[in-house]
C-alpha cells in the first residue's frame, strides 16, 4: 500500500540572523511542472529569531498560525492528488492568474493567447472551466480581431494556434491536478489553412545578393538564412562560441534553436562563413548590430532597390533555403535536419511549391510491358 506523504513546517536559520519557513515532505512528492520529485518548498516567510519587542513577537506569532494553514491545505492537497479525491478548494483558484504566469514562461503566441482568453472571458477560475465555455472560445477567436489592430479579423490559422496553445494549457493544468476532467479531450480542434509560402526564386536571389543594402548586417544575417535556412530568432542570438570545426565535417553551427530547444549541428558552405564577418569573442553575438527592426522597413526597402516587390519577409529567408534545397534534388530528409523540423512531413511542405521536384516521378510507372518499355 502506498505511503501517503506527511507534509511538515520546519525553520532553517539564515546568515542574515533571520528563520526561513518551509515544508518538508516525506516522502517526496513528484513536482508536476519540473517532473522532479519535490522534498523541500520554501514559502517566503520569515521570521525574526530572537524577537526584541512585542510587535516583532506578535509578528512571528501571525507568520507561524499563516505558515501551519498552508500547511494544512498542502497536506489537504497531497491527500486529494494521492487518493483521487476533488479538491473543492482549488477550483476557486484563479485560472487567468495560472495562464498568465505559466505563458510567461513560453514564446510570444503563449501570451497572445492568454489575452485573447482574457479579453473573453474577463475573469475565470478553474472550477468555472467547462467544455461549454472553451467551446466558446474557439468560437471567439474563429470570428475576433488582431489585438495590436482591433479592426483586422484574425486569420484562421493564427486562431488555430491560438486554441493549440490553450488546449495545451488545459492539458497542463489537468496534468497538475488542478482540473479534476481532461478537458482537451472532448474539445474541436480549428483546422489549419494550407497557405501560401513565399520564398525566392533562385535568380532573385541572386539579383539581391548584387544589389547594396544601406544595413550591411542585416544583408549578411538575410542571405546567411537563405544559405542556412536559419530563423531570425536563432540568428539574433548567434553567437561565435557556436561556430566550431567539426572534425570530419567542418566548419558548423553548433546550437540549441529557441523555438523547438532541439540541439543540432549544421555544416555551413564557404560562402555562409563569409558572411559571418571577423571572428569575436565567443560570448559576443555573430550579427550584434542586427534588430528586429530593421526586418520590417528597411529589408522592404532593400527588396525593392532589386526589383522584388512581392510581400517577402525575413522568414521567407527560411522557405527560401528549404525551396530551393527540394528543387535542387537534396534528400528531403537532409532538408528536415538543416531546418531542425520535429517532422519530414513538415518539410515536405515546401516541396508542393516547386513542381520540377515532381520531374523525377514522371515515367517511373508504365502501362507497357517491362520488354515494351526496353525496345
Amino acid at each position: 500500500m502506498d505511503i501517503c506523504t506527511k507534509v511538515t513546517l520546519r525553520q532553517r536559520l539564515l546568515k542574515s540572523g533571520k528563520i526561513t519557513l518551509y515544508f518538508d515532505y516525506y516522502p517526496p512528492i513528484r513536482n508536476s511542472r519540473t517532473n522532479r520529485l519535490q522534498r523541500h518548498e520554501y514559502l517566503g516567510i520569515y521570521l525574526y529569531s530572537q524577537p526584541r519587542n512585542q510587535v516583532e513577537r506578535s509578528f512571528n506569532q501571525r507568520m507561524s498560525e499563516k505558515a501551519e494553514a498552508i500547511r494544512c491545505q498542502r497536506q489537504e492537497a497531497v491527500i486529494n492528488r494521492q487518493f483521487g479525491f476533488i479538491d473543492r478548494s482549488q477550483e476557486k483558484e484563479d485560472f487567468l492568474q495560472y495562464f498568465e504566469d505559466f505563458s510567461k514562461t513560453k514564446p510570444q503566441k503563449w501570451q497572445i493567447a492568454y489575452l485573447h482568453f482574457k479579453k473573453f472571458c474577463g475573469k475565470c477560475t478553474f472550477g468555472d472551466l467547462t467544455v461549454d465555455l472553451c467551446m466558446k472560445f474557439r468560437t471567439y477567436l474563429l470570428s475576433a480581431n488582431q489585438l495590436k489592430h482591433a479592426k483586422m479579423k484574425l486569420s484562421r490559422n493564427s486562431a488555430a494556434a491560438y486554441f493549440s496553445t490553450f488546449r495545451a494549457m488545459l492539458k497542463q493544468a489537468h496534468k497538475e491536478g488542478r482540473i479534476a476532467e481532461n478537458i482537451n479531450d472532448h474539445l474541436e480542434f480549428i483546422k489549419w489553412e494550407e497557405t501560401e509560402r513565399e520564398f525566392l526564386s533562385r535568380e532573385e536571389l541572386v539579383l539581391l545578393a548584387k544589389t547594396p543594402c544601406k544595413i550591411d548586417v542585416l544583408r549578411r544575417a538575410s542571405l546567411f538564412s537563405c544559405l542556412t535556412g536559419l530563423r531570425i530568432s536563432d540568428i539574433l542570438n548567434l553567437q561565435w562560441q557556436n561556430i566550431r570545426e567539426v572534425a570530419g565535417i567542418g566548419l558548423c553551427i553548433v546550437f540549441k534553436t529557441k523555438k523547438t530547444k532541439s540541439p543540432a549541428t549544421l555544416p555551413i558552405c564557404q560562402e555562409a562563413a563569409e558572411l559571418l564577418g571577423e571572428h569575436q569573442e565567443d560570448g559576443d553575438k555573430v550579427f550584434k548590430d542586427l534588430r528586429r527592426s530593421m526586418t520590417g522597413k528597411p529589408l522592404k526597402a532593400w527588396l525593392e532597390a532589386a526589383g522584388i516587390v512581392r510581400h517577402i519577409t525575413f522568414h521567407s529567408f527560411r522557405h527560401t533555403f528549404a525551396t530551393l534545397q527540394l528543387a535542387a534534388g537534396t534528400n528531403p530528409y537532409a532538408v528536415s535536419l538543416a531546418l531542425t523540423h520535429k517532422k519530414l512531413t513538415t518539410t515536405l511542405i515546401y516541396a508542393h511549391g516547386v513542381p520540377k521536384v515532381l520531374l523525377d516521378t514522371v515515367g517511373k510507372i508504365s502501362l507497357k510491358p517491362q520488354n515494351s518499355q526496353k525496345e
